[in-house]
């Protein structure tokens, strides 16, 4: 093989929580709740898979993803500090829908 990968499971994770994210998104603009937020989740959602596909496409032999991903946000790439900021956003953007459903619950 020319190129190095990632393991498979790693890749099912990966596009699970991406379509579980766009799903939740989606459901909350649906809902009429936390609007900007879901609108900004789904375009990112879309947006870092396309970035981070084509930017990997030229790296080097014998690298991964994910050691291409941290060579690039090393020499300050602008599309891996785009990736990383969009994937902590991701993580913030679960725990506040999260801390907002349970809450929703516990007053029910």
């Amino acid at each position: 093989m020319y190129w190095e990968s990632l393991p498979k499971w790693f890749w099912i994770i990966y596009y699970l929580f991406l379509l579980a994210t766009l799903g939740t998104a989606l459901f909350n603009v649906i809902r009429m709740r936390m609007i900007s937020l879901s609108v900004i989740t789904i375009v990112l959602t879309v947006s870092v898979p396309i970035i981070s596909f084509t930017n990997s496409i030229g790296r080097e032999k014998g690298v991964n993803e994910f050691e291409h991903l941290v060579t690039q946000l090393q020499q300050g790439s602008f599309w891996s500090i785009y990736v990383i900021i969009a994937f902590l956003y991701l993580l913030v953007w679960w725990v506040m829908f999260l801390i907002r459903n349970g809450e929703k619950e516990v007053s029910d």
